[in-house]
């Protein structure tokens, strides 16, 4: 009996370690492929430990010649949340993504590299996350200084974050995309 025991749990252990290793290996990918915009969140608090794995994603993006020219600024007060995205939900958090106000076209391009980089982060510790730029403007002109954006920088992308709700199947909720066919060229 005790042989068939051991027998049992080794199986048991193999099986769960080969498919761990086989999740493991693919993990960023598997996340990548089932990450959406999410659209209905919580109130539940989005954690200071979350919010700090995201950041440090944010960090590690990459940039032109390694510039790094972000700056980032987490907003926790729900009214100055409420003036930056108007429908949003207590409890989440909104990270401001800015960078220097020149017209250089990498700037806007290395803060959407550590945009992507912190909506991914977000994705993988089961957080919701959405990408937010239509606000840019009205936040621009009318809210860098109650947020602290450094002088010389300007808003350019916004990231909501907050736990999801359990109850909406991600599947239906997600946008359609593109077929590959459509908007790829191989020569």
């Amino acid at each position: 009996m005790k042989k068939k025991a051991v027998v049992t749990v080794s199986l048991i252990i193999f099986f769960l370690s080969a498919a761990y290793a086989q999740t493991n290996a693919n993990r960023v990918i598997d996340v990548i492929l089932s990450s959406y915009s999410q659209r209905t969140f919580t109130t539940q608090q989005v954690t200071d430990g979350e919010i700090d794995q995201i950041i440090r994603c944010g960090i590690k993006a990459p940039s032109a010649r390694n510039k790094q020219p972000w700056n980032f600024t987490i907003v926790k007060d729900a009214a100055l949340c409420k003036k930056i995205i108007s429908n949003i939900t207590d409890g989440n958090v909104i990270i401001v993504i800015s960078g220097p106000d020149t017209l250089a076209a990498s700037i806007d391009f290395d803060c959407a590299l550590a945009t992507e980089n912190m909506f991914i982060a977000a994705q993988a510790l089961g957080l919701g996350s959405r990408i937010y730029t239509g606000p840019v403007n009205n936040v621009n002109a009318t809210l860098k200084e109650s947020l602290g954006i450094p002088a010389g920088y300007r808003v350019i992308a916004l990231l909501r974050i907050g736990n999801i709700d359990k109850t909406v199947d991600a599947v239906s909720a997600a946008s359609k995309r593109k077929d590959a066919k459509e908007i790829v060229n191989t020569r």
